[in-house]
């Protein structure tokens, strides 16, 4: 279990010095919500590319090979002169893997800003909304 520092006090000494609750300019709420947002966004978008990668939503229909078996039956034999991967991969994936890949990519950030904020708000050691960069 974390240490929890529960022997602080707030006063105005120690807003002016940049105390327990962050620096003088208080809990960034601007901050913390975007933070917040990143973390839920990223989360859904996550999760949604991943079942649209799983059940093939979007992309390019008309070029879409159905399974691997497939797709290595067709190709293959022509892996040496024409084989170019850039141009197959989205057509075979679709768009899924494009937001689950952004959704991870916002979901990062929003989870440790998060964590930041949560673990300041509690007073545990080491954490303070200071930690947190303005926007």
């Amino acid at each position: 279990m974390a240490y929890v520092d529960h022997a602080f006090s707030i006063s105005d000494e120690d807003d002016l010095v940049g105390g327990a609750v962050g620096g003088p300019r208080g809990a960034p709420i601007k901050e913390i919500a975007f933070a917040v947002a990143l973390l839920a966004f990223g989360a859904l978008g996550a999760v949604g590319g991943l079942f649209m990668a799983a059940n093939r939503v979007g992309g390019d229909r008309a070029h879409d090979l159905s399974c691997i078996g497939h797709w290595l039956r067709y190709v293959a034999p022509y892996a040496g002169a024409c084989f170019h991967l850039p141009e197959l991969l989205p057509a075979f994936l679709g768009t899924g893997i494009f937001f689950m890949i952004l959704g991870i990519v916002m979901f990062i950030p929003g989870f440790y800003y998060s964590r930041i904020a949560y673990y300041a708000y509690k007073g545990y050691k080491g954490f303070s909304f200071s930690n947190i960069p303005p926007i």
